[in-house]
């Protein structure tokens, strides 16, 4: 069974100009990716999907293959992530490559740890009806009891029918955690929907869960991987 890495990473992030080339700890963020990927000894090939030099030769200098570069369509802010992986598989075909699983690993994911990678690829093949196995952590207070700001300036309830429940009595919640998604390549292909019943739940501890989508986000980063370095829960 051929199974392939495809990180994707696009030149031209907006809210943090040149982030998947940026500094986080000392090492370009691309770099945990590619790491995390060559250490779970899963994969046949690690690939990077870029329409960008630098990040191509980055890449390559971490040890990941760029044996494509992605077409400019395919790398504006409004494409989607299953395209670019639709995209990879039917490239690395084209040359001959007969990929059967592909894992999707986002490029901004510095804490992705191999053993979680291992977790959903053990989790995908036990499961043979399943299309896709990706990385999910709780809400780290019920969704439930959320409020909005209204027009007014006043605060509501989101879901006012839950006012008045308590909270150990309310179903946990949890959000993608944006790090990785294993899918069998037909899956892809055919664009079966991740967040649904197809898929299963590779459950990640909120301490290893960060969006890095703002400066604001960058820098919590940077504190909670400063603090697990410390603590010795990462390597």
């Amino acid at each position: 069974m051929t199974t392939i890495a495809i990180i994707p990473a696009r030149g031209g992030s907006k809210r943090i100009p040149r982030k998947n080339v940026k500094a986080f700890h000392g090492r370009p963020m691309l770099a945990y990716s590619i790491a995390a990927a060559k250490a779970s000894g899963l994969f046949d090939r690690v690939v990077v999907s870029t329409d960008d030099d630098e990040i191509m030769s980055l890449a390559r200098a971490e040890g990941a293959e760029v044996p494509f570069v992605r077409p400019a369509a395919l790398a504006d802010d409004h494409t989607t992530t299953i395209a670019v992986i639709q995209h990879a598989i039917e490239a690395l075909r084209a040359e001959g490559e007969p990929v059967e699983l592909a894992c999707c690993i986002y490029a901004t994911a510095p804490f992705v740890q191999a053993r979680y990678l291992q977790a959903g690829h053990a989790a995908l093949l036990e499961h043979p009806t399943k299309s896709y196995a990706f990385s999910v952590t709780s809400f780290p207070f019920p969704v439930q009891r959320a409020i909005r700001l209204t027009e007014e300036g006043a605060v509501d309830a989101l879901y006012p029918q839950y006012r008045n429940t308590r909270s150990q009595d309310l179903e946990e919640a949890y959000h993608d955690a944006g790090q990785f998604y294993w899918g069998r390549a037909e899956a892809w292909l055919r664009g079966d929907v991740i967040f649904s019943p197809a898929s299963l739940p590779v459950v990640l501890p909120r301490y290893l869960v960060q969006d890095i989508d703002t400066l604001e986000d960058w820098r919590r980063a940077e504190y909670l991987y400063g603090a697990l370095l410390a603590g010795g829960e990462i390597a």
